[in-house]
Parts: structure tokens; sequence; C-alpha cells
């Protein structure tokens, strides 16, 4: 990575170095923590540039008042020759007014990094595991997956242009009923692939016709061996087989959003390897889980099916969780959660930190694992940190109607569906237009509607009109004169330059949205320069009569397309040449 410094991180390590100076003079304690300290542009454009909490952060540790520090720090700031204007605002804030330099500096290090502007080393390489998707392996991806599998890939993105090392991971659950029920359903399409009546698909199997390949398969490979052999000869066999082609199937449907992950880790897999009942007796050994009896379920009276059963159970209650969680059935298979825990320990052996990327409905569950992952990993020694992003469901519409889906009926709408219909970075953009937390409606009528409405269309639109107008000025680029600049054009290189700064914000909240919406608003300044052209020609990129003027002009529209490709590409999104 260049060791070009852009403009927020140069103002940063300016603030930094005011501070080392107050130290120096006795005004700070050398074991003052700076931790708290941001650089970043005002709430209200008009009190400056930049501003910065300095004052209001330590003067507690430099035990003084806000504003006798905001003095001090102004007075050193005021040598600077890029800050024009150093001002104190309220009880400490110091706002800060650049000079024209430093932004037109700013513009040439866009050009000069191109694709790695705005990348940082933040993470400082450290590995972060994301989790995302992880549907269950029982048939193709449908539209309720989609918004998670955007959320956890552009996150991976972020993070690893902000410096992480990623590892993007499916958990493929392959283990439990609903891959029995898997095997049962392929083996009907089996018994009919082989020429027999099947009828109406028995209640309880899935009814999709996407196995009906999956029971060709195997009639080829077998014949009419288990046409009617009993369960226990084939049931494994076809389970394996079936939930092999299921995950080619959600791979390439994957793929067409262009989402690939680095590591597929099998839930049965899991279980073969005894990792749960490591997990288990490692958990004993420090206490966490104990022999109980869990509380009837609240009420007027138990069920009368209910009756106590003595069950391994996590103290997740020391952790914040509001009961004690069992690990494991009456019957002595693992609870979902049991199977969980050991496979985040398996996870955190190989990541400095986790992300789980998981739908809204799975909210009951976070404060549990994450108690367990916090016991396992601290327990051993290490500090994982563990974050769980919960996403929303996206309600679709069509013609002005939501879009009824049933899994058990079959009747979901797939992803290759709609990626046909309105293309991957529609989709992908789409997604990212809101909070994962906020309900979201996908219209498919407006995702494709050219207008200033859709957000897709009309960032992709500003994008497409920069490389337009590039191509058809007949002047080059040029930085040569960048001092014919007015202040129109500044005020755009002004919006571009929060990039980087907006990277690291993003990546340190884990909120790759945030990206999607500073490219919605550089996409507004860029057409809003554009169309003060409209109004006066004098305002317009090219100026057939100024070939500088026309230059400095296309080299600013240039670097906004750069910072809004980078910004793209972060999200999994590509930036279209033309419209």
């Amino acid at each position: 990575m260049s060791d070009i410094q852009t403009l927020h991180a140069a103002f940063a390590a300016k603030i930094d170095a005011v501070l080392n100076a107050l130290e120096m003079e006795g005004h700070l304690p050398p074991e003052a923590n700076r931790s708290g300290v941001t650089v970043e542009p005002p709430r209200d454009p008009s009190h400056g540039d930049l501003a910065t909490n300095a004052a209001m952060v330590l003067a507690k540790q430099a035990k003084t008042n806000p504003r006798a520090l905001a003095e001090l720090i102004v007075e050193h700031l005021q040598r600077e020759p890029d800050i024009t204007e150093a001002s104190i605002a309220g009880p400490g804030f110091i706002n800060l007014r650049l000079s024209e330099q430093a932004w037109l500096r700013e513009l040439k290090a866009i050009a000069a990094l191109g694709n790695d502007y705005g990348r940082s080393r933040l993470g400082n390489g450290q590995t972060v595991n994301i989790e995302y998707v992880s549907a269950n392996p029982t048939g193709p991806m449908h539209m309720g997956h989609c918004r998670g599998a955007v959320v956890g890939d552009a996150l991976a993105g972020l993070l690893e242009f902000s410096g992480h090392e990623v590892i993007r991971e499916y958990y493929v659950n392959d283990a439990g009923g609903q891959v029995d029920v898997l095997a049962r359903s392929a083996h009907l399409r089996y018994r009919e692939a082989l020429g027999e009546d099947i009828g109406a698909i028995p209640e309880g199997l899935y009814p999709g016709d996407y196995l009906k390949p999956i029971g060709e398969k195997l009639a080829q490979e077998f014949g009419p061996a288990y046409r009617g052999a009993p369960e226990s000869e084939w049931l494994e066999m076809f389970r394996e087989r079936a939930v092999a082609a299921m995950m080619d199937m959600i791979r390439k449907d994957l793929a067409l959003l262009g989402i690939h992950h680095d590591l597929f880790s099998s839930e049965a897999k899991l279980q073969a390897a005894k990792k749960p009942e490591e997990a288990e007796a490692w958990l004993r050994e420090h206490g966490f889980v104990y022999d109980g009896v869990l509380e009837a379920p609240k009420g007027k009276a138990p069920p009368e099916d209910w009756e106590p059963v003595e069950l391994p159970l996590f103290r997740s209650t020391e952790f914040g969780d509001d009961q004690d969680r069992p690990i494991k059935k009456s019957n002595g298979a693992w609870t979902y959660f049991g199977a969980d825990l050991a496979y985040h320990f398996q996870k955190a052996e190989n990541a400095d930190a986790l992300i789980d990327i998981w739908g809204a409905d799975h909210a009951g569950t976070v404060k549990r694992i994450k108690a367990a992952v916090a016991a396992l990993t601290k327990g051993a020694g290490r500090d994982v940190p563990f974050d769980v992003k919960l996403v929303q469901m996206v309600n679709l519409v069509r013609n002005g109607e939501p879009v009824k889906m049933s899994k058990r009926a079959g009747t979901f709408v797939t992803l290759a569906d709609v990626v046909e219909e309105v293309g991957k970075d529609v989709v992908r953009f789409t997604m990212l237009t809101r909070k994962p937390e906020a309900q979201m409606e996908f219209d498919f009528a407006k995702v494709v509607e050219a207008s200033k409405d859709n957000p897709v269309f009309y960032l992709q639109y500003a994008h497409a009109r920069i490389r337009s107008t590039l191509r058809k000025a007949g002047v080059e680029p040029s930085a040569e004169h960048l001092d014919r600049l007015g202040v129109d054009e500044l005020a755009l290189v002004r919006e571009a330059a929060q990039f980087p700064r907006m990277v690291e914000a993003s990546a340190k909240a884990r909120e790759p949205h945030r990206i999607a919406f500073f490219l919605g608003d550089l996409a507004a300044a860029f057409h809003s320069f554009w169309n003060a052209g409209n109004d006066d020609p004098a305002k317009r990129i090219i100026q057939e009569a100024d070939a500088e003027l026309t230059a400095a002009r296309l080299f600013v529209a240039a670097q906004v397309g750069q910072v809004i490709r980078n910004g793209l590409g972060i999200l999994g999104v590509e930036a279209v040449e033309e419209m």
C-alpha cells in the first residue's frame, strides 16, 4: 500500500503532534488516554471543514477545563499553513477551516492512489472470520437468504479494504432431522426417476422440483437397488449425495451474486470429530457446565407431556442470559446450541475476531452463543471478540402486490430467478440501501426504474455520466491548472475526500451500508454540480473555448468517478461505463 497520507489521516496526525507538544510542555500528562479523540467534519458544514473533540476528551485528565485546553491546542494549530482558521465552539470543540491547497493536494492524492484511495491499515492484518448465509442445504437459495448474503459479503470486502485478513465461512447444517427429510425426499424422486408414479408429495417431505435431477442421478448410479429397500440401507448414502448436490447448487446460486466463500464447515464432520464433546469437557472442567433440571415452561401449569429431566446445562446466566441453556437433549443428541458453541470454538482457533450474520428471527439466541464464546475463548486464555449482526427479511413486491413465499409449499422466489431478472449489481446495491436491522421492501419495478428515486440507477448514472464526459471531451484531464477551480468544484472535492474516513468508520462499526449511503450522497453532489451547468453554461465541465479550465474540471470529475468505483468495489458492485 502507498505511503501517501490522505487528508483526514494527515490532520489526525497533526492533532496528535499538537497533543505531543502539549505533553512536552507539561499541559498534558504522559499517560493521557487519547483513544476518544476524533477528527471529523462538523455536523454543520458552515462551522468549518474539520472539527476535533480533543479538548473535551482530555480536559479532565489535564486537570483543566475544556475551553482552556482548547485555547492551547488552537494556539499550536494556528501555526499550520494548511489551516486558515481555528476557532473554539461551545464548551471546547475546535473547528478548523482548511486552505484551498489542502483540498487540491487531496484531489491529486485520489489520482495518485487510484484503486487504493481509501484503503487503510486499520485492521493491521488481524484475521476476522465472517460466517454468513449458512442456509440449510435442503433447497436452492431463495430471496429470504439474499440480504444476509450480501451484507456478509460486503462486510468482508470492507474489512479487507481496511487492512484485515478475512475468512469467508459457510456453516453447512448437514446433521439433524432436516437432512434426513432431504434424503427421504430424494429417495422419493429416485423412485420417480425409475418410472414409479409417486402421486402427490407426502406431507413432511420437500416438494420442490429441484430434487428431480438428484433423483435422476441416483437412479443412474444405483439403478433399482434401493427402490424398495429399508431406509436403514440407503438413508445415510442418499443424505450425503443429496447434501453434496444441494451445496453445488447453493455455490452456483451464490456465484450469480458474486459471492464465493473460503471455507465450508460441516456440522456432521464437527460432530464426527467429537468437537462438541471436547467443548463440553472443557466447559465442565472450568465450571461452566453442570447437570441440572430446567424449570417448567412458564404458565399456570406445566404441559402434560413435560417432565423434569436432568440435562447438561451451560451457565449462560453468568454472561447475561435469562436462564441456563441445555447443550444436549433428553435423548442424548446435541441441541443446536450445543453443536453451535463447539463450532464457534473451532472457528476461534484460527481467527482474532468472529462475526456472524444472522436473520433477525434468531435474535433470541444471540445472548447465549455470545456467552458460550466468551466462556470458551477467554477461559482458554484468548480474548476473541464476537459480534452478531442481525438482518431483517426482505418483503418482495411485484405489480404493487406482496409476493407470498412458502418454502414448505415450494413456492419461494429463487435468488437465481431474481438475479436473472434485474441483475447482480441491482440486487447487491439494493440490499445495502437500508440498515440491515430495518425492514426492507424489494419492489421489482422500482429497483430497475430509471429515476433519481432509485438509488442504484442514480449512482450508476453518476459514474456513467462521468465516463461519458471523459470520452467525449476531446481534452485530457489535467492537474496542471487546478488553480482555475472555483468553490463549486472544491465542494465536490470535499465530498469525495470523506471516503477514507468513511471506510474506517464503517469498518470499525462493521456497517458496510454506510459506504452505500456515502456513495449516494456523492452521486447527488455530482448530479447537482452537473445540473448547475444546465442552468449556467459557464458552469459546464466542458468549456469549448477554455481547454485549461476543461482539463481541470475533468480532473475533478475523474477523481469523483474513481471514488465511486472504489466504493462500489468494496460492496461487490460493478461501476458501469455507460447507460
